[in-house]
This record gives structure tokens, sequence and C-alpha cells, in this order.
């Protein structure tokens, strides 16, 4: 199965969808710039197409998490606002 597959949870409407993933960061209370900062040390020791999964609570995570994805090159496969706390997952490409 591609680790990009979508699992679904039947149990909670507002859970996104999940993905296999390799790390966890929980970044929940930290203010901006911690959760970024810790992000980018795991993603750092990561091997390409591995993902990992964040758990934040800062709102400013979601802006934060799109720009480090876009400008570092890898892929933001989701950004889940709808939960608490938020859920990331973010997937090594280069």
């Amino acid at each position: 199965m591609d680790d990009r597959a979508m699992q679904e949870d039947t149990d909670s409407t507002k859970q996104g969808p999940s993905f296999a993933h390799q790390q966890e960061l929980d970044a929940q209370g930290l203010l901006c710039p911690e959760p970024l900062m810790l992000l980018r040390n795991c993603v750092r020791e990561m091997p390409v197409g591995a993902t990992i999964r964040i758990l934040a609570t800062d709102p400013s995570t979601e802006r934060d998490f799109s720009n480090y994805c876009r400008f570092m090159g890898h892929e933001l496969l989701t950004a889940n606002m709808d939960v608490d706390p938020f859920e990331f997952y973010i997937k090594k490409l280069k």
C-alpha cells in the first residue's frame, strides 16, 4: 500500500484523513516560531520519502508549515485545522 493511502476514521466526523507516518512531533502549547524550529530539526533527520505527523495548537502553524514546505520542496499532505489539536502530515521529498 502506498504510504500516501488515506485511512478513514469513521468514529469522528471532524477527523481528517490520516497517512502512514514514520515520525511524530507534538508541538502542542508551543508558539511561533518553536513548532517550525522543531519541525525543521525533525525533517532534517528523516530519510527522503518519510512522513511526519505534527500536532499543534498555535493557529499560525498552518501558514508556517505551508510556507516551509513550499520553500524547502516538501509536500504538505494535509493540514486539519478543524480538530483540537491541529493535525498536519508532511512528506519529505528531498
